[in-house]
């Protein structure tokens, strides 16, 4: 009778790693995408603030059309879509799309910031207890207990895996996508491709957080040279928010009073009385919005490399623009 290979038993090693393996694959599989948002709501809005279009558009359709509906029921519809009404109704639609994503956006940035600068520190510890003689479960389960502020529970959750003999690749590969940031998934890639390879970790660790450290410095002094280029947008628009309000209230209202006067008079001008000081107003009125809008586009594009970060700008500008032109001008 020949001998058979039997399969490995529930209760070894390699099919609990296995299982482990497979359902954390799984997990972070069903996070993702909508079937992530349905499941996890207030963490795939926190983590990934596109999501919040999953909801907030067609939270806007509907409020468009509740809007729409009920200010042609009250005025009519030609005198909504003739009227700055019809205004009113898409920035308030736009606002509901785009606030929530630069609030989201912002906060998030600002959980990356903090994860990317503690990095650095985290490699570099991790090499020099590595370099001391300790293996890698053993030096990742000690920098644990230290604090990296946003990071800590990303390093946790690294020494938790590892515990339950996860492979060192296969769980600073994982490490690097709960992180979700360009910097760290760089640094993970160049550790697991190294550690694969059989090359010194330890050099490799170092390797790893010369380049945060650096990324981290370039990225600050981008941001802080860039940052009066920011100002000068912003002031850009209100300037210009301020002479197009001068024009509007001086200018043709001047014009107009001056057209009835010389018609009343019998001395013609009748030019200046086909001015239509609502319809400028509206004219002027779209153009700063749309300054507004994508002036903080390019203030977060220039600023931070991403026009997504300029959201917040935009949303300030495009709602400050609007409540001038809809109350004070």
């Amino acid at each position: 009778m020949t001998d058979m290979q039997q399969p490995p038993k529930i209760g070894s090693d390699e099919s609990r790693e296995a299982i482990i393996r497979d359902s954390i694959t799984r997990k972070r599989k069903r996070d993702r995408g909508f079937s992530g948002f349905i499941r996890h709501p207030v963490q795939s809005l926190t983590r990934q603030p596109l999501h919040s279009l999953y909801l907030t558009v067609p939270v806007s359709i509907l409020l468009f059309a509740i809007l729409l509906i009920s200010a042609a029921r009250e005025y009519g519809m030609d005198v909504v879509l003739g009227t700055p009404i019809i205004d009113d109704i898409l920035i308030v639609t736009i606002l509901v799309v785009i606030t929530p994503l630069a609030f989201l956006d912002f906060f998030e940035d600002r959980r990356q910031r903090s994860l990317e600068s503690a990095l650095p520190n985290f490699f570099r510890d991790l090499a020099g207890m590595n370099e001391s003689g300790m293996t890698l479960p053993g030096a990742v389960g000690l920098v644990s207990r230290a604090e990296y502020g946003a990071l800590t529970p990303h390093i946790r959750s690294l020494d938790h895996e590892m515990s339950w003999s996860v492979p060192f690749v296969d769980a600073i590969v994982r490490f690097g996508a709960s992180i979700r940031t360009p910097l760290a998934t760089r640094s993970v890639d160049l550790i697991a491709k190294a550690s694969r390879a059989g090359g010194d970790i330890s050099n490799v660790l170092h390797a790893a957080a010369t380049d945060t450290y650096e990324y981290v410095a370039l990225k600050n002094e981008r941001l802080n040279n860039m940052f009066i280029y920011i100002v000068i947008i912003l002031i850009s628009f209100f300037v210009y928010m301020f002479v197009i309000g001068i024009l509007t209230s001086t200018f043709l209202e001047t014009m107009s009073q001056a057209g009835e006067a010389a018609q009343s008079s019998g001395a013609g001008a009748g030019f200046m009385t086909s001015i239509n000081i609502d319809f400028y107003k509206r004219i002027f009125s779209h153009a700063v919005i749309l300054q507004g809008f994508f002036s903080g586009l390019v203030a977060g594009q220039m600023g931070e490399g991403r026009a997504i970060a300029g959201l917040k700008y935009s949303s300030l500008m495009v709602f400050i623009g609007w409540m001038v032109f809809r109350f004070v001008i």
